[in-house]
């Protein structure tokens, strides 16, 4: 409580799905709403350098969420937005809170900057030790240039900058617009649309083989409040649940919950994307306490029950920063 008393707080990307749950995190801590800042995407594009400035000033601590994301169709259709948008706001924004003098900037990477053949559980240690999978590799290597900015800027100017490493992220008031998308509101909506439709069947991309981690919103948004707090290191740190499943059983259990009768038909012309993604999450207790604590199926039922009951908005489009 402490740490936070007094701290003027920039989030960008606050008003989005995981920032948002950031800033009811910190309001839990006691900071007050007057001292956070959230600047919005429509109002001030971060990819102008003037505006980085502006929305430093005055601010003790930056917390660098906002971003231009997207599942496996949105990387493969807008690789280079992805790259020079992801890039440019996170360089600027890192170099403005340097030369404002800001205490403490928290950025938020991507799992995407794994190597695609990465060992599973991912180690923080193995971050360099291949090329990420290619329908991502763009945005993921955009974000991963960010580690190497945190850890230069510590190393020339003592600026006190962390970056975390968040697994693929859930959880009520997830971004659910199917042309951007992640992998579990884009097939909570296929089903719960299907299933109101009365719609034979279900269209999934890839195999199914490929396996992923989820961590629910709150829980990373924890776990970031408490890595601000105590964590004053230049090496990365995975945020991440420890749990791997596959697409498969993924499927399966979400076509459980949503009740949907019908058929699943597997589209294998389209891509997988990585193999397997499992994190090792040994250094995020270690170093400041965490560990994820809600539990997947009771996540997904979270989730699913906040989609069934805000259909109309939440597949509106959302732009750069929206959601991340």
């Amino acid at each position: 409580m402490m740490f936070w008393s007094d701290k003027k707080i920039l989030i960008t990307g606050g008003a989005g799905f995981f920032g948002s749950q950031v800033v009811r995190e910190l309001l839990q801590k006691g900071v007050q709403k007057e001292d956070i800042a959230i600047p919005r995407s429509r109002e001030i594009d971060l990819r102008k350098w003037e505006n980085c400035v502006d929305v430093v000033r005055d601010s003790d601590i930056v917390i660098h969420l906002a971003a231009r994301v997207g599942g496996i169709g949105y990387n493969q259709a807008y690789p280079a937005q992805l790259f020079y948008d992801n890039a440019i706001m996170g360089i600027q924004m890192i170099e403005a809170a340097r030369q404002e003098n800001v205490e403490k900037c928290v950025i938020v990477g991507t799992i995407c900057a794994y190597p695609k053949f990465t060992p599973v559980p991912f180690k923080e240690d193995n971050l360099w030790n291949g090329y990420p999978e290619e329908t991502n590799a763009p945005y993921g290597l955009a974000k991963k240039m960010l580690l190497i900015q945190s850890q230069a800027y510590r190393q020339q100017y003592g600026f006190n900058s962390i970056y975390l490493l968040p697994v693929n992220l859930y959880g009520p008031g997830d971004n659910f617009d199917p042309a951007s998308s992640h992998v579990i509101p884009a097939l909570i909506k296929k089903f719960i649309d299907a299933k109101q439709n009365n719609a034979p069947s279900v269209v999934v991309w890839g195999t199914g083989a490929a396996s992923r981690e989820f961590l629910y919103v709150d829980d990373a948004a924890r776990g970031l409040v408490l890595a601000a707090e105590l964590y004053n290191k230049s090496e990365p740190v995975n945020l991440g649940s420890g749990m791997e499943i596959t697409i498969c059983d993924l499927v399966a259990l979400i076509q459980e919950l949503t009740g949907f009768s019908g058929e699943i038909r597997w589209d294998s012309s389209k891509p997988d994307g990585q193999p397997k993604r499992s994190l090792d999450v040994s250094r995020a207790r270690e170093e400041f306490g965490f560990e994820a604590q809600m539990q997947f199926r009771e996540g997904l039922k979270r989730t699913i029950a906040w989609y069934e009951a805000h259909r109309t908005e939440a597949g509106r489009p959302h732009g750069v920063g929206d959601h991340c």
